[in-house]
C-alpha cells in the first residue's frame, strides 16, 4: 500500500526593496520571515535577487560601507529569525590578501539561512550585460550548482537569467535537485511576462522539474519591476501566479510523491493584465516609488485641459493619493476658456488642490525685454515656447518652495524629437 504524499510549504516574498537601504531591507526580510513562519507555517521563504541591497545597486557595490552594511544585515537576520529557512539574494565579496594589496571577487549570491547559519550559497552564473543590465562590470560569474535539502526535498537554487540557459538547470538536476527555485529582479516591459513564461516552460519540460519563480516588485529610478511571481509544473502549467505590480506573501504548497517527485498544488492564478492596464499600472507604481523613495511630500503638475496632462494627473493621484497632489492651471492669451474649464472640472472630480495662475503678465514682461531683439520679426513658435517656459518657472518655484516633485506632462512623441519643456 503506497503512502500518502508528504507536503512542503514555501512562501514567495514578492516585495518592494529600496536600493541602498540595507537596514530597511533587512528589517523587511525579518518581518516577512516571521510572518511566513508564524502565520503560514512555512518551511521556507524565498526573496528576490539582491534582496539586501535592492536592485540594481550599480556603483554602490564599489563602496566598502555597503558591504559592511550587508554583513551586519546578514548577522541581524541570522540572530533574529529561526524555525524557517530564508532564501535571499545579496552581493558576496570574497577578499584575497597578498603582501602588497587586497583584491577579490564579488558575486551575485543567493544564501539559504537556517537557524542562525548559512547552510548553502549559490553564485549567479549568467550575468546580463545588455540594455539596462551591467552586471559584468561588478560581478564574477559563478560556476557550480547549488542543491540544498529543505523539508526533505532537494532544491536547486538559481538566480534570474540562469533559468534562461538550459545547462544551468541540467547541472542542478544532475546534482540531485527535485525542484528549482529562481530568484529574480526582472524589470517590466511590454510582453516581458510572456517571454519569461515561455523560457520557464522550456526549462520545466527539458528538465522534468517544477520551478518557483520569485520576482521583485516596485519602482527604482527608471526601472519598474512587475512581480508576477509564479509556480510552474513540469508540463508547463502555471499552478500559481502572483498579481502584477503588487506586494504580497504568497503561500505555495507541494505534494511529495513516493518516488520523490515534487508536485505543485493548485493555487490562485492572477490573470494577466491586458497591455493598456499593464502599462498604466507600471506608470503608477513607478511614479509612486520615485516620489516616496526620494521622500517628496507630494507632487505638482501643470494642468492644461488637454489629454496629456489629464492622464498624468490621473496616474499621479492613483500613485500617491489626491491629498498629496496639486494642479496648477496657467492660462495665457492663447488659452481657450474651455481648456481652463476642463482642467478645473477634472481637478474637482479627482479631489486635488488646484489653482489658476495666469501667465499673461509674465509673458508680456519677457516680450518687453526681448522687444529690441525681436524687432522686425513675426510671432512664431518662439513666443509659444516663452509661454511654456513661463509655466515651467512657476512650477519649479512652487516645487522649490513646497518641496513637491514636478510631474512633467510631455508625451512620447514630443520626447522622441527632443521637445520637452520644464
Amino acid at each position: 500500500m503506497s503512502q500518502l504524499p508528504r507536503n512542503l510549504r514555501f512562501v514567495i516574498a514578492q516585495l518592494d526593496f529600496m536600493v541602498g537601504d540595507v537596514p530597511g531591507n533587512a528589517s523587511k526580510v525579518i518581518d516577512a520571515a516571521k510572518q511566513a513562519r508564524d502565520e503560514h507555517d512555512a518551511q521556507a521563504i524565498i526573496f528576490p535577487e539582491l534582496t539586501l541591497t535592492g536592485y540594481p545597486p550599480e556603483d554602490l557595490l564599489m563602496r566598502p560601507g555597503l558591504h559592511r552594511a550587508v554583513t551586519h544585515a546578514l548577522s541581524d537576520i541570522k540572530s533574529q529569525v529561526g524555525g524557517i529557512d530564508i532564501i535571499l539574494g545579496f552581493p558576496k565579496q570574497i577578499v584575497k590578501h597578498s603582501d602588497s594589496s587586497s583584491s577579490g571577487n564579488l558575486f551575485n549570491t543567493a544564501a539559504v539561512i537556517r537557524d542562525g547559519e548559512v547552510v548553502a550559497e549559490y553564485n549567479k552564473c549568467e550575468l546580463p550585460n545588455y540594455g539596462v543590465f551591467d552586471e559584468k562590470r561588478y560581478f564574477t560569474e559563478g560556476v557550480d550548482p547549488c542543491v540544498v535539502d529543505i523539508g526533505g526535498v532537494s532544491v536547486g537554487i538559481t538566480i534570474c537569467e540562469d533559468v534562461w540557459v538550459s545547462e544551468n538547470i541540467q547541472k542542478s538536476k544532475q546534482a540531485g535537485a527535485s525542484l528549482i527555485v529562481n530568484l529574480n529582479a526582472s524589470p517590466y516591459r511590454i510582453q516581458k511576462s510572456q517571454e519569461r513564461e515561455a523560457q520557464l516552460m522550456s526549462r520545466v519540460r527539458e528538465s522534468g522539474l517544477p520551478i518557483i519563480y520569485v520576482n521583485l516588485v516596485g519602482g527604482q529610478d527608471e526601472l519598474v519591476f512587475d512581480g508576477q511571481s509564479l509556480v510552474m509544473a513540469t508540463d508547463g502549467t502555471i499552478c500559481q501566479r502572483a498579481p502584477a505590480f503588487e506586494e504580497g506573501l504568497i503561500v505555495v504548497n507541494f505534494d511529495i510523491a513516493d518516488d520523490g517527485s515534487v508536485i505543485p498544488q493548485a493555487g490562485a492564478v492572477a490573470p494577466p493584465l491586458d497591455e493598456t492596464r499593464s502599462i498604466y499600472n507600471a506608470l503608477v507604481l513607478g511614479v509612486k516609488d520615485y516620489i516616496n523613495k526620494n521622500n517628496f511630500p507630494g507632487a505638482i503638475l501643470g494642468l492644461s485641459g488637454g489629454i496629456d496632462s489629464a492622464l498624468c494627473l490621473a496616474i499621479t493621484v492613483d500613485a500617491i493619493g489626491a491629498d498629496r497632489v496639486e494642479a496648477v492651471m496657467m492660462p495665457s492669451r492663447y488659452t481657450l476658456d474651455m481648456s481652463v474649464e476642463d482642467a478645473q472640472q477634472q481637478a474637482e472630480l479627482m479631489g486635488v488642490e488646484h489653482h489658476v495662475l495666469p501667465i499673461e503678465d509674465a509673458f508680456n514682461s519677457f516680450l518687453g525685454i526681448l522687444e529690441e531683439e525681436f524687432s522686425g520679426t513675426e510671432p512664431d513658435t518662439t513666443e509659444e515656447n516663452i509661454q511654456a517656459r513661463c509655466r515651467g518657472i512657476l512650477l519649479m518655484a512652487i516645487s522649490n518652495k513646497k518641496h513637491k516633485m514636478v510631474i512633467t506632462t510631455g508625451n512620447k512623441s514630443e520626447m522622441s524629437v527632443g521637445y520637452a519643456t520644464l
